[in-house]
């Protein structure tokens, strides 16, 4: 039998790490100020603005803890989060892991797509007077808008890494001017007093475990992506408090944003609808124009960047020869094609809640084992020279660690039982109660299997 040669791993060198504070602050604060995270606010307004800002602090504040978690790891390690992954997983098993990065991060790859797609076809209602989304024939400006997004993307992604940093920052600056825009004009429409006591009609309010939930879902999709980024710093304090800190001012910041301006357009139209939360529709409706709308396109790249990024690193992560570029690209075409979906299931809304729930129920468990084994197991210490190795320590049986695979099915199938039951709806979710009992339950059944192996050693 032939021997099976390893997969070579690349740490980074703290040597060789440059980024500094402000770069790693701009780039979460980035990563959440974009369409998404506006649209997200927006489903929250069917919770009221009181418990919507509650639970968008709170749920987003522990979530991002995880990425504090991570990004020291990252940190620690200088290797990327699907790389560690093989040291709970396994080397093979890690592909399990990496499968889940990829089709979420293609998933809010698609959902900014679809947003900034949008615009592009209220664009062409107002210049060439394509009829818009959600009219009779509006799906050409919608597949239009597609394509054109996909090609902007293929072409962001093929300049490297410093076009994606060019496009984070640049990013940063037009969203700034934007929030300030559509803040002034929410507030020449309504008073901040009229949103804080607006009522949520009874048939479309949301309850608090299902927000939570959402929100969580939302937050957590960054986490896994978290040592991609802190592995190229040579502070600790980057790694950690930075992320932490830049993560939840953009989701605050922005969701408030999403949540003031479809509360505004609720009190000011008398209508209630959860499906115009999304940015194009609230741009056009607060009448802001060709400019606001070209915002929100070049928005959309600012943070389907950081997205392709860390999908494109997950496929590598699986298949080890392919090089990254190409990477990029199969993850922008799968994106392209999953951007349709919307327009087959009849609501942007309805297939955004679901792959919201889809994120929370494969997330949760994966973050939870990778944390645990880390820092409880491994007492915060990694073999960074055994990760890749074929009948290395990170080997166990045939590549995967199958308590790992386990308990991930354990905590997929816990949160498929028990997210809709009335006990979570109405209090405090799934998310989180899912994930300390998938990291108990690891912790447990690996000291016991530990134990055993240490005997038999001896």
């Amino acid at each position: 039998m032939k021997e099976q040669k390893g997969t070579t791993i690349f740490s980074i060198p703290m040597k060789n790490r440059k980024t500094n504070t402000w770069d790693m602050f701009a780039t979460w604060v980035g990563a959440n100020a974009n369409n998404g995270t506006w649209f997200v606010g927006g489903v929250l307004a069917a919770c009221g603005f009181s418990v919507a800002m509650k639970v968008l602090v709170l749920s987003s504040a522990l979530s991002y803890v995880f990425l504090s978690l991570v990004g020291y790891i990252g940190y620690k390690t200088g290797v990327s989060t699907m790389t560690l992954s093989r040291a709970s997983f396994g080397e093979r098993g890690s592909y399990l892991p990496s499968l889940v990065n990829i089709t979420q991060f293609i998933g809010w790859t698609a959902v900014n797509t679809f947003i900034a797609a949008q615009s592009v076809s209220i664009l062409f209602h107002d210049l060439l007077g394509w009829p818009v989304w959600g009219q009779h024939g509006g799906y050409l400006g919608l597949v239009v808008g597609i394509i054109i997004m996909s090609i902007l993307h293929i072409i962001s992604v093929s300049s490297g890494s410093r076009s994606v940093q060019m496009i984070e920052r640049l990013g940063i600056i037009l969203v700034l001017v934007f929030v300030i825009w559509e803040s002034v004009a929410v507030f020449r429409t309504v008073s901040f007093s009229q949103i804080v006591t607006w009522h949520v009609p009874a048939q479309s309010k949301m309850a608090v475990g299902a927000a939570v939930d959402y929100v969580a879902a939302f937050n957590l999709a960054w986490v896994t992506a978290g040592a991609d980024f802190t592995r190229f710093t040579a502070k600790e304090k980057n790694a950690t408090l930075t992320p932490f800190l830049g993560a939840l001012l953009g989701v605050v910041w922005f969701a408030f944003i999403g949540l003031i301006s479809t509360i505004s357009i609720a009190i000011s139209s008398g209508v209630y609808n959860a499906n115009n939360s999304d940015p194009s529709t609230i741009a056009s409706k607060l009448g802001l124009g060709v400019v606001a709308l070209l915002v929100i396109i070049l928005t959309s790249m600012t943070a389907n960047a950081v997205n392709l990024l860390a999908a494109g690193s997950a496929l590598s992560n699986i298949f080890t020869k392919l090089k990254l570029k190409y990477s990029l690209w199969i993850v922008v075409l799968l994106a392209t094609v999953v951007t349709f979906i919307p327009m087959f299931v009849g609501s942007f809304l309805s297939a955004f809640e679901s792959f919201l729930d889809y994120v929370g129920m494969v997330l949760g468990p994966t973050i939870a084992i990778i944390c645990t084994d880390f820092y409880f197991r491994a007492h915060r210490q990694y073999d960074v020279d055994e990760l890749g190795k074929v009948g290395g320590k990170y080997w166990y049986r045939g590549g995967v660690n199958w308590v790992a695979i386990i308990v991930f099915a354990i905590g997929v199938a816990f949160f498929l039982g028990v997210h809709q039951l009335p006990i979570f709806v109405n209090t405090i979710g799934a998310t989180f109660i899912d994930m300390c009992l998938s990291g108990i339950l690891y912790y447990g059944i690996m000291l016991l299997v530990d134990r055993k192996e240490d005997e038999l050693c001896y």
